[in-house]
């Protein structure tokens, strides 16, 4: 018996890296065994920016051709679709656009972020992009949505929308729970910020074994480590946060000790991690290349997906017009 709906949406950005593994993916797989879940590609979002919007086909295909690899599986009811397949969510939008007062949105920490990475384009979409984030949950009915604790703020907002459009028409729509995750803040190569395709401080996980071991090998370790003789600090390392994920934790141990003694080297404590990397992407790659043979798997996944999602949407949207009063 199942506990309930999840919902959970991702720009699409391509290629997916070891962060969006840890951060998402990995729980996007979990979630299945418990939950019936409905996983969107948001390329509406995308739009906010109008940049690389030429792009936005094949990103939406790698990325998702990455889900499918990593084990998220439409043959056990998962639903995979793209935002924009589903039309039903831009009419929720503008209802629930009524509600939600433009004060709000432009007193919101996420818009004034957004304002200042493209203060040239503050534009109408930016505003309303929480809101559109609430339809895109509330559409589905979803009673579960996995967030990050520094997430928190933004499913409460979703939250705050759905209380008021039910205090004015009725119980309708499902108020959402955060079904909160152990999210990781992944670092990438550089050692300081987060892992990023933009920065390409990243590592795919599609790499092909040559570039995991290029790349690994670009890792920042301690700074304070300037010579093979000087003890390390694992805490404050990269490469041993990720030794936690993809190496046996028999060995962890160990390496943490020959680290803090200068009993291994940076070089060394790097390679063993590629090594681990290689072996445990194996499958996925393995997978990934499967799945590739036929191009139109992909679609036809995201194809079904939408009309599957669709059968929900347009039965949660008749209730929200009728709700509303709509002739």
């Amino acid at each position: 018996m199942k506990k309930g709906r999840v919902f959970s949406g991702a720009r699409p950005t391509g290629r997916q890296h070891l962060g969006n593994y840890l951060g998402a993916i990995k729980n996007y797989v979990a979630l299945q065994e418990n939950y019936d879940c409905v996983y969107c590609v948001v390329d509406l979002h995308a739009l906010t920016t109008l940049a690389d919007t030429e792009h936005l086909r094949t990103w939406t295909y790698e990325m998702v051709l990455d889900w499918l690899a990593a084990g998220i599986d439409p043959e056990c009811g998962t639903i995979v679709f793209v935002q924009s397949h589903v039309p039903q969510v831009t009419e929720l939008h503008t209802i629930l656009s009524m509600v939600t007062p433009l004060g709000k949105l432009t007193r919101l920490p996420t818009f004034k972020e957004k304002v200042r990475q493209q203060p040239d384009n503050v534009n109408y979409g930016l505003v309303g992009y929480p809101v559109l984030m609430a339809a895109d949950i509330t559409l589905y009915k979803a009673d579960v949505v996995p967030v990050g604790v520094d997430q928190a703020s933004h499913l409460e907002f979703t939250r705050e929308i759905v209380r008021t459009f039910n205090h004015h028409f009725g119980p309708v729509l499902v108020e959402p729970q955060a079904k909160y995750t152990e999210v990781p803040k992944v670092l990438g190569i550089d050692g300081i910020n987060k892992m990023s395709k933009s920065l390409n401080n990243h590592v795919e996980l599609a790499s092909e074994p040559e570039e995991l071991y290029a790349r690994v090998r670009m890792m920042v370790t301690d700074p304070q480590r300037q010579r093979r003789t000087d003890p390390g600090r694992p805490e404050v390392c990269n490469v041993f946060s990720l030794h936690n994920v993809f190496t046996p934790q028999e060995t962890v141990g160990q390496i943490e000790a020959d680290c803090r003694t200068a009993g291994i080297g940076c070089v060394e404590c790097k390679k063993m991690l590629a090594e681990n990397l290689v072996v445990h992407l194996a499958p996925f790659r393995e997978r990934r290349s499967q799945l590739a043979t036929d191009p139109d798997y992909v679609w036809d996944v995201l194809r079904d997906g939408a009309e599957r999602a669709k059968t929900i949407a347009r039965q949660v949207i008749a209730e929200v017009q009728t709700a509303v009063g709509l002739p």
